[in-house]
């Protein structure tokens, strides 16, 4: 999912989201992207086949604008989470650590 320059949404299919995007905002991409650039991407999901992937976005295109920024609010906060990458791997309890 897209985030155009005027704020609104754009929810597509690519095999490299981060190629497509880029395709988008030099004005290749979709019509709707052309004319608000630029464009970034504020959410992704990986699928293993093409269908099921086809099947997402249609189920995401069908969303209203207000669950949409809730999936990519939900989804930021998750992100957040994890341990940055520069910071290295998150400590490994050894067996029988308490996790309380």
């Amino acid at each position: 999912m897209l985030r155009c320059a005027d704020n609104t949404l754009y929810t597509g299919y690519a095999r490299d989201p981060y190629a497509r995007a880029e395709v988008h905002n030099r004005a290749r991409g979709a019509r709707y992207t052309a004319g608000r650039r630029p464009v970034r991407i504020v959410y992704t999901e990986a699928f293993e086949d093409r269908g099921n992937a086809l099947r997402r976005e249609h189920e995401l295109k069908r969303w209203p604008r207000v669950k949409k920024e809730a999936l990519i609010r939900r989804a930021t906060a998750r992100a957040r989470c994890r341990f940055p990458p520069d910071r290295g791997e998150p400590p490994h309890r050894r067996r029988g650590d308490s996790t309380r």
